[in-house]
C-alpha cells in the first residue's frame, strides 16, 4: 500500500514535475511475468524515478547501508526503503554476492520485476563501468528475459553529493527484452556469465551513449580515493 501511495500520490507526481522524464520503449517491459530490468546507475534519484514511470511494481536490491543508518534520519530512510518494498543487501564479505542472488531469485520466483544495476554501484563520474556477473547468474537460473534500461541526464540533475536535484528534464530508455535461453543450465560457466553480462552492458551502452570503462566502478573509486588520500592536491584522471 505504501508503495502505491508513494508512486501515485506522494513521490511519483513530484518526480515527474522535477525531471519531466521522456520515456522511450516502455512497451518493451513485459506486462506480466518475471523479468529483470538492468540499467545504468547515475544518481540516487534512479531508485525512485524508474519505479515512478513503470506500470508494474519493481523491486530493487538496495545496499544495506540505506537500512542501517544512525539516528532519526537513518530510521526514516530505512522505513522509507522497506515500505517501498526494496530489499537490503550486505555488499561486504565473501557471501555478499550470493546473498544478493538469493534475494533476487526470490523476487523473480514470485513472477515479479527485479531491478538491478550490473555495475554494482553508482557511477561517480557519469561513465558506464564493467558489469558484475550476478545479473547473468539470475537471468540464467530463473530463465527470465533481461530488459536493458538507460537513465539519461540524471547524473547532471543529481550527481553524487548533491542532495537536492536540479530542475531539468531527463530521459529513460528501455531496450528490447534479451533472451538468454540458449545458455540454460550454464550458469556455472564463468566464461558464459562474463559473455552474458557484457552483452547486457553493451545494450545499456547503446541506449545511453555513455563513455565505457572496462573496469569495475568500485575498484576505480577505491583507487582514486587512495590517490587523493596520498596526494591531496593531485588532480583525478
Amino acid at each position: 500500500m505504501f508503495y502505491n501511495l508513494l508512486k501515485y500520490v506522494l513521490l511519483g507526481p513530484l518526480l515527474r514535475v522535477v525531471f519531466r522524464p521522456r520515456i522511450e520503449g516502455l512497451e518493451n517491459v513485459p506486462a506480466e511475468g518475471a523479468a529483470i530490468v538492468a540499467g545504468n546507475h547515475l544518481s540516487f534519484s534512479d531508485h525512485f524515478l524508474m519505479p515512478a514511470i513503470l506500470k508494474r511494481r519493481i523491486t530493487f536490491l538496495a545496499k544495506a547501508e540505506y537500512f542501517t543508518g544512525p539516528g532519526i534520519k537513518g530510521r526514516l530512510t530505512a522505513f522509507f526503503f522497506r515500505s517501498a518494498g526494496q530489499i537490503p543487501v550486505d555488499r561486504s564479505g565473501k557471501e555478499a554476492g550470493q546473498a544478493a542472488i538469493r534475494e533476487g531469485l526470490k523476487v523473480l520466483g514470485r513472477g515479479e520485476l527485479l531491478g538491478i544495476y550490473p555495475e554494482g554501484t553508482r557511477s561517480h563520474d557519469g561513465r558506464l563501468y564493467k558489469g558484475k556477473v550476478g545479473v547473468a547468474v539470475m537471468a540464467l537460473k530463473a530463465g527470465v528475459p533481461v530488459v536493458p534500461c538507460a537513465m539519461i541526464g540524471t547524473f547532471e540533475a543529481q550527481p553524487p553529493g548533491r542532495k537536492i536535484p536540479r530542475l531539468r528534464p531527463v530521459a529513460i530508455r528501455f531496450g528490447e527484452p534479451m533472451d538468454f535461453s540458449r545458455f540454460a543450465g550454464m550458469e556455472g560457466e564463468r566464461a558464459v556469465l562474463r559473455a552474458v553480462t557484457d552483452e547486457i552492458v553493451y545494450e545499456i551502452l547503446a541506449l545511453s551513449g555513455q563513455e565505457y570503462v572496462d573496469e569495475y566502478a568500485a575498484v576505480v573509486k577505491e583507487t582514486q580515493g587512495e590517490r587523493q588520500r596520498r596526494f591531496p592536491r593531485a588532480p583525478l584522471s
